[in-house]
């Protein structure tokens, strides 16, 4: 099946066994699968960035610096450990871990549209500035969960692809790889939510081309923030439909996987552009399931009694 999750972390697999040849190799290999990697969790890249809205300018760095170490705390000291030791005990569990992390995924992004389509999202209706330091410390907490649910998945997938290496080999890749990625993803989340600080800067600069600069990176920071919204609510469908075809189809649930196959087959051979088509059908229905089983779980839990708690807090 030509899905882009599993293609992209096919290469990760084949890099990562190449790293396993020799300790000199890891560092190189690690470095290109992780940058391979960074974007299969384009949606932890792109739902990061609003976790520091409407936070203090001189406090945005240091929070993103503790919800990266945050990040790699859950991989090394709890996912990576949790998830090896797992799959030397029951391997087929690892496939239960990504059907499970995908419903996650799906219920995150059909959660946001929904509550986009009512009208009533107001988790960013005080700035958290106005907040006091809680608000910190409840985003921080916050964007540390949604991390350790989505760094599980990646390195879930990470290990089945190289769950035939030895264990010694397996746990250095999954160490590299977790570092070099969480560097990538963190660098890149700083690097977009100071660009407005950078353009005030360089609109203050005496040069017209560098204001003019400045006052462009200034305007095309919320329009870069929605646009990431939309990327990260797209992917978390994306990502977490494909898991579930996928793991389903591992577990010997063949509808879904068939269904998203056979659509692949029709276009595969198309001249020239067939596999971008067969990859983009894959993503749309994958996508598509995503977003049918995510609304589903959203009224499910609704209905339930946590559910119902948090909507009346919501309002």
């Amino acid at each position: 099946m030509a899905g882009g999750l599993v293609g992209l972390l096919d290469d990760v697999a084949a890099l990562a066994k190449l790293a396993a040849a020799s300790v000199d190799d890891i560092g190189v290999a690690a470095g290109k699968a992780s940058m391979k990697a960074a974007g299969v969790v384009v949606d932890d890249a792109a739902v990061t960035p609003a976790y520091v809205q409407g936070l203090a300018a001189d406090r945005e760095l240091p929070i993103i610096r503790r919800i990266a170490t945050g990040s790699i705390k859950n991989k090394l000291l709890f996912i990576i450990p949790a998830i090896m030791i797992l799959s030397e005990v029951y391997s087929p569990i690892i496939d239960v871990i990504l059907i499970f992390g995908g419903c996650f995924l799906v219920y995150e992004g059909a959660h946001k549209i929904i509550h986009k389509i009512r009208g009533d999202d107001h988790d960013h209706d005080e700035p958290s500035v106005t907040k006091g330091p809680e608000a910190e410390e409840e985003t921080i907490a916050s964007a540390v969960r949604t991390d350790f649910i989505l760094s599980g998945e990646i390195m879930v997938i990470a290990l089945k692809s190289v769950i035939d290496e030895p264990l010694v080999s397996r746990a250095i890749i999954l160490v590299v790889v977790a570092i070099l990625i969480t560097v990538v993803v963190y660098g890149a989340v700083a690097m977009i939510v100071k660009m407005d600080d950078v353009g005030l800067r360089l609109s203050q600069r005496e040069d017209e081309s560098s204001q003019k600069l400045g006052r462009t990176l200034v305007a095309a920071m919320p329009k870069l923030l929605l646009f990431l919204t939309v990327i990260g609510t797209a992917a978390m469908l994306w990502v977490g439909g494909h898991l579930l075809v996928v793991s389903l189809h591992e577990l010997g649930f063949d509808p879904l996987y068939d269904f998203v196959h056979g659509a692949e087959e029709i276009v595969k051979d198309v001249s020239g552009v067939g596999g971008f088509l067969a990859w983009l059908i894959n993503t749309f229905l994958s996508a598509i399931i995503g977003l049918i089983v995510g609304t589903i779980i959203v009224f499910v839990v609704e209905r339930l009694p946590i559910g119902n708690k948090d909507a009346h807090a919501a309002h």
